[in-house]
């Protein structure tokens, strides 16, 4: 069992930062490829980024590839998500979660999620 908490979101200009962070507790969190997942109202959950359990390896949706960037700290059990120039089509609720299959693109694949946390882009 991992528990996943989100943290970091909140409401920002567009063009404007935000880091979130996705802290892990139970089991060893360097088992498990880390995903991150947005939801926006009326929108199926929506694959954002990956990372493999070294860190070595990312993986990114079209439509953040170089404006976002993941990153995890194992011995700190924890994955963050960098998030610049943001767009009003960022608007989401966004999750962080775990799973056993390296890199995984599908929320099927992942085994454990966060409560989410909200993000706003606004003019």
């Amino acid at each position: 069992q991992v528990h996943l908490v989100e943290s970091g979101g909140g409401l920002v200009q567009i063009g404007g930062s935000l880091s979130l962070s996705c802290a892990a507790s139970g089991r060893t969190f360097s088992s498990y490829s880390m995903g991150w997942f947005r939801q926006a109202p009326g929108k199926e959950r929506e694959f954002v980024t990956a990372i493999s359990r070294s860190g070595a390896s990312t993986y990114y949706a079209n439509s953040v590839k170089g404006r976002f960037t993941v990153s995890r700290d194992n011995a700190k059990s924890t994955a963050s998500l960098q998030m610049n120039n943001l767009k009003p089509e960022d608007t989401a609720v966004y999750y962080c979660a775990a799973s056993n299959v390296a890199l995984a693109t599908s929320p099927h694949n992942y085994n454990y999620w966060g409560q989410g946390t909200q993000v706003t882009v606004s003019s």
